[in-house]
C-alpha cells in the first residue's frame, strides 16, 4: 500500500509539473495543490515510521506536523518567526489562518533534509546543522516562487531577497534546527538500504526541481540557479554515499 502512495506521488507530480508549467491548471482544481502537498507529507511520514518504527516514526510525524502548523498560526496572527505574510491560495481546510496542508509540506521537508543529512553525515551536530540549511536551501526557490510566480501567500514586509524578510528564513533555520535535534533521539530500527530512504530524497528533490523550473519560467533567476546548484552539490555528496546500495526497479 505505502509504494502505491509514492506511485500515485509520481504520477501526481508529473502532471502537475506539465499543468503548473503552461499555467494550465484552472480555478476549480486549485485543490489538486493540497493534493500534491498531503501526499509528500503522507511520503515523509511513511519514511520516519520505516526508518523509527511504527508508535516514534508516527509520533514524530505527528509532532512536525501539528507543531508547524501552530508555529505558522503564531506566524499568520502576530507575525512572529517567519514576519508578516497571509496565504491567498486554496491550500484546503484552514485553522487560525493557516491551511492544515502546510504541516504536511513541513513534514516532506524534514524528513527528506533528515534523510540527505543523515546520509552525508554521522556526526551529530553537523547533522542538525546541515538538516537545518537544507530546509532553508528549498526555501530559497520555494518562497520567491510561490509569492511573486503564483501567488500562494502574499508577504506584507519586504527584504532584499525577492522582497521576503529575512526573518522567514532565520524562523526556517531555527525550527528545521529544532526538529532535527528532536530527530536525534529517535534510534534507528530498520536496515541500512531501506528503500524508503532514496524515496523520500527523491520526493524531496523533485519538488525542489519543480520549483527551480517555475523559477526561471517566472525570471527568478538568481534563486534559481543558485539552488540548482546546491541541488547538484548535495544530490552529488549524497548519491557518493549511498552508491550500490539500492536497486531503481526496487525503489519505484
Amino acid at each position: 500500500m505505502s509504494l502505491w502512495i509514492f506511485r500515485v506521488f509520481l504520477i501526481w507530480y508529473g502532471c502537475g509539473f506539465i499543468l503548473l508549467s503552461f499555467n494550465l491548471i484552472p480555478p476549480a482544481l486549485q485543490w489538486a495543490n493540497a493534493v500534491f502537498l498531503i501526499l509528500s507529507g503522507i511520503i515523509g511520514g511513511i519514511y520516519f515510521i520505516k526508518m523509527y518504527g511504527l508508535i516514534k516514526g508516527l509520533a514524530y510525524s505527528l509532532f512536525v506536523g501539528v507543531l508547524s502548523v501552530l508555529v505558522e498560526h503564531v506566524g499568520v496572527q502576530y507575525q512572529w518567526w517567519f514576519g508578516h505574510y497571509t496565504y491567498e491560495q486554496d491550500f484546503g481546510p484552514m485553522v487560525g489562518g493557516v491551511p492544515i496542508t502546510i504541516g504536511f509540506a513541513w513534514l516532506m521537508v524534514i524528513a527528506g533534509s533528515h534523510e540527505i543529512a543523515k546520509t552525508i553525515s554521522s556526526n551529530r551536530i553537523l547533522f542538525v546543522v546541515l538538516g537545518s540549511l537544507l530546509a532553508v536551501m528549498i526555501d530559497l526557490i520555494l518562497d520567491p516562487v510561490a509569492f511573486i510566480v503564483k501567488e500562494y501567500w502574499i508577504w506584507v514586509e519586504g527584504g532584499i531577497f525577492y522582497d521576503i524578510p529575512f526573518s522567514n528564513f532565520l524562523g526556517w533555520f531555527f525550527l528545521s534546527l529544532f526538529f532535527h535535534t528532536i530527530g536525534l533521539f529517535l534510534p534507528s530500527t530498520t536496515l541500512e538500504n531501506n528503500n524508503w530512504r532514496p524515496r523520500i530524497m527523491l520526493v524531496f528533490a523533485g519538488v525542489e526541481f519543480m520549483f527551480i523550473w517555475l523559477g526561471l519560467l517566472g525570471q527568478i533567476y538568481f534563486a534559481s540557479f543558485m539552488n540548482m546548484l546546491l541541488l547538484i552539490l548535495w544530490f552529488s555528496f549524497y548519491f557518493k554515499k549511498i552508491k550500490g546500495r539500492f536497486e531503481i526497479r526496487r525503489i519505484v
